[in-house]
């Protein structure tokens, strides 16, 4: 078993690349907002997966090797230039761009396998399915119409399948490395609703109407905040490192891979609706357009519901059922978007308020049988 290499925290050259790559997560938000559809949907959640699932790679990286040589940086930075290339691709990634998406996505697979290749024996057989997940994906870029859809696909779907084909629990995890990476990227991530506040006013003129309802999106991305570091890192952190060493990889790939997909989708989805909240404050919104707020609040909510059950921390009934209710905001933008960030606002924070009572009453109760 190879034992970690990297630092206990992370290194500001990790975070300047997380910043590279909430860059594809802005672009993919622009992408939802400007097509509604269905087809559309796909496309930000096929190229999100994909995204995701490299970016995560490259936290099990620099969770095993420190970014510490001239050589480990300089392969980082090429990496980093495979993400801007991807991001700059989203927007027609299924026109034109795809080939760039293409290209890109190879060149990020082929920095981080190998780079990995050279500590882990674990990394030979998934070096292989990167290998073939990254083909598709090129392939893809050039492919015409369907093909593109279905090769895509192709590989999304060996990228999820690949922790069951590959022995992972030969990998180490260093459990305050990667808690701490992945919650730096979730607070990043929701910068992205700030800009898209600021995107959302371009134009407008700044007036009560157009503060009150960047304040409401900004209350908004914060109680989303508060809903994934309520009680900080230490839980996640102490519950990871709690896993038997055999056991803490496929953890850590349930949680903060398939779960964070969930939770990326839901703020990617939130930053799209607010948006187009800001440009419609005082009238109403579309289905589809309400279905953002709704449906990503919900989207976010389960997704935390899912990496707290996976870690056994906290608990998840007021979530799961915050989560419903915050479908039901969604004919009330249909009516105002503005009392619609105001029914989520009020929605989180009742969850929140409720749920730390009710945790209260339960340590009160052990501490007096």
């Amino acid at each position: 078993m190879t034992e970690p290499a990297a630092p206990a925290r992370v290194s500001t050259l990790e975070l300047f690349f997380d910043l590279v790559f909430v860059f594809t997560v802005t672009q993919a938000t622009a992408a939802l907002a400007d097509d509604l559809s269905v087809r559309g949907l796909v496309r930000v959640l096929l190229m999100v997966a994909i995204i995701w699932w490299m970016y995560g790679g490259y936290a099990w990286l620099t969770n095993a090797i420190a970014p510490d040589s001239r050589v480990r940086r300089t392969l980082i930075l090429v990496g980093m230039g495979g993400f801007l290339t991807i991001a700059l691709a989203i927007p027609d990634a299924f026109g034109d761009a795809g080939w760039a998406f293409g290209v890109g996505y190879f060149v990020v697979n082929a920095v981080h396998t190998g780079l990995f290749l050279t500590v882990s024996r674990a990394m030979r057989v998934l070096g292989v399915l990167n290998l073939i997940t990254a083909t598709l994906v090129l392939a893809g870029g050039f492919a015409p119409g369907v093909w593109r859809y279905v090769l895509w696909g192709a590989a999304m779907a060996l990228l999820i399948a690949s922790p069951r084909l590959n022995p992972i629990h030969e990998f180490t995890i260093s459990a305050a490395h990667f808690v701490e990476r992945h919650g730096l990227v979730v607070i990043i991530a929701l910068g992205e609703s700030l800009i898209a506040i600021g995107v959302g006013a371009a134009g407008l003129a700044v007036d009560w109407r157009l503060i009150g309802a960047a304040v409401l999106g900004l209350t908004v991305s914060y109680l989303m905040w508060w809903v994934y570091f309520e009680g900080g890192d230490g839980g996640a952190e102490h519950a990871l490192e709690a896993v038997p060493m055999r056991e803490r990889a496929w953890v850590a790939i349930v949680s903060y891979g398939y779960a964070h997909y969930v939770l990326l989708i839901g703020i990617v989805a939130v930053a799209a609706g607010i948006k187009k909240a800001v440009g419609h404050v005082d009238g109403h919104l579309t289905l589809g357009q309400a279905l953002l707020l709704g449906g990503g609040v919900a989207a976010y909510l389960l997704g935390d519901v899912w990496f707290r059950r996976r870690l056994r921390i906290g608990v998840a009934r007021f979530r799961l059922v915050a989560a419903i209710v915050a479908l039901a905001t969604v004919p009330i933008g249909m009516w105002l978007a503005a009392a619609q960030l105001l029914a989520l606002i009020a929605l989180l924070f009742a969850m929140l308020t409720t749920e730390h009572r009710a945790v209260g009453s339960d340590l009160g109760a052990k501490a007096h049988p």
